[in-house]
């Protein structure tokens, strides 16, 4: 059994699934020298700042390998 397509009121949307372009889009605008340094210059700071946070905080993380708890001078033997 064959089921009909039902009326479309707006033709124009069928269309437009079918319809391709042949009109290419432009090409891309090449980056500038200034925008290309501008770029590296943040990545270098982004990783600059995370491994600067990374050597900052590891002496918070790290914890104490044994507490020293003072000895007297008679435990010595003075």
């Amino acid at each position: 059994m064959l089921r009909r397509r039902e009326p479309v009121p707006f033709a124009f949307l069928v269309e437009a699934e079918r319809f391709r372009s042949n009109v290419a889009p432009p090409p891309r605008q090449r980056a500038s020298t200034g925008q290309i340094a501008g770029r590296w210059l943040l990545g270098v700071t982004l990783v600059s700042g995370l491994v600067g946070s990374l050597v900052l905080g590891m002496p918070a993380l790290s914890t104490p390998t044994a507490p020293q708890t003072p000895q007297s001078q008679a435990s010595q033997g003075r």
